[in-house]
């Protein structure tokens, strides 16, 4: 009869081999911020779809810009901090557990994994953002070189109405009484007397005002007392202009500075989701937890 011997079997330690292997698992973590993009994308789709972007504020009839305003930054918070949520928790379940650590470290690693989506994501949405950037400022170039050939005409006339010299070289040859019939030459010269007011303070001084009066009463046939009243009507609707042109500016400083520390916040607030949310994923993952009891096992 013959005895066959026993065979040995080789027993692979699994464990062994995981716990060697790095704790970074980069599977989980691309996952994370692939999931955690595509949400993102598609949120601010929807929200650009209805009126809740940063482009228009007036976009919608009838809707105060500041309510616009409000209800945007809202859902770009909202975007944001939910989308890296959502990444931070699909890389946290996703990780492979490493049995080397107390239950606190393995929380800990997990809340690393969420940092570590969120970092990616927020680096691959400003490359997008700086890449639409880039194409805008191309765009802006080529209809700055159209521009730029269409008005190569007027370059000269506009180049004398800011020139100081050129008001003061009409203050030297200002006649006492203007000569009627010559409408372009005096056309220039108002709009060198404005250019020079401009620089300074925005006052017209009274002489210019005087000889600005005359000037029109000469080219329209009105009485010198409609004539000034005209001239003043204009110097106080350029100055106005002016006062206009000095708010939007502000406006537009004091939104740049909002919008800077808002995307700083909804940052940082959205990493520290990002870390919560890969700790529930990691616990959830060790519990065994269904999807359908997500939101009831906090």
């Amino acid at each position: 009869m013959t005895i066959v011997q026993p065979t040995e079997v080789a027993v692979v330690d699994t464990g062994s081999t995981r716990d060697s292997a790095s704790y970074v698992d980069w599977s989980a973590i691309i996952a994370g911020v692939i999931f955690a993009s595509a949400i993102s994308l598609l949120f601010i789709a929807f929200g650009t779809a209805i009126g809740l972007n940063f482009i228009d504020f007036r976009s919608r009839e009838g809707a105060p810009g500041i309510l616009i305003g409000i209800a945007a930054a809202s859902w770009f918070l909202w975007v944001q901090v939910s989308s890296l949520m959502a990444g931070g928790y699909l890389a946290g379940r996703l990780r492979r557990r490493h049995f080397d650590a107390t239950e606190d470290e393995s929380d800990v690693r997990d809340g690393a994994h969420g940092l570590i989506v969120w970092a990616g994501a927020t680096v691959l949405g400003a490359i997008i953002a700086l890449g639409g950037v880039g194409a805008a400022a191309n765009m802006a170039g080529s209809a700055l070189a159209t521009a730029t050939t269409a008005s190569a005409s007027v370059a000269a006339g506009a180049a004398d109405a800011i020139d100081p010299n050129a008001y003061f070289t009409d203050q030297l040859f200002r006649a006492e009484q203007p000569v009627a019939g010559d409408t372009e030459a005096a056309r220039a010269e108002a709009g060198r007397i404005f250019a020079q007011a401009a620089l300074g303070d925005g006052t017209v001084p009274e002489a210019d005002r005087t000889y600005l009066a005359n000037v029109v009463a000469a080219n329209t046939g009105l009485t010198p007392e409609e004539s000034a009243a005209r001239v003043d009507a204009v110097v106080v609707a350029i100055d106005g202009a002016k006062q206009d042109a000095l708010e939007a500016a502000r406006i537009a400083r004091n939104t740049g500075i909002i919008a800077a520390f808002l995307l700083a916040a909804t940052t940082l607030v959205s990493a520290i989701g990002a870390y919560w949310a890969a700790q529930k994923g990691g616990n959830h993952r060790d519990e065994n937890t269904v999807l359908t009891d997500v939101f009831r096992r906090f």
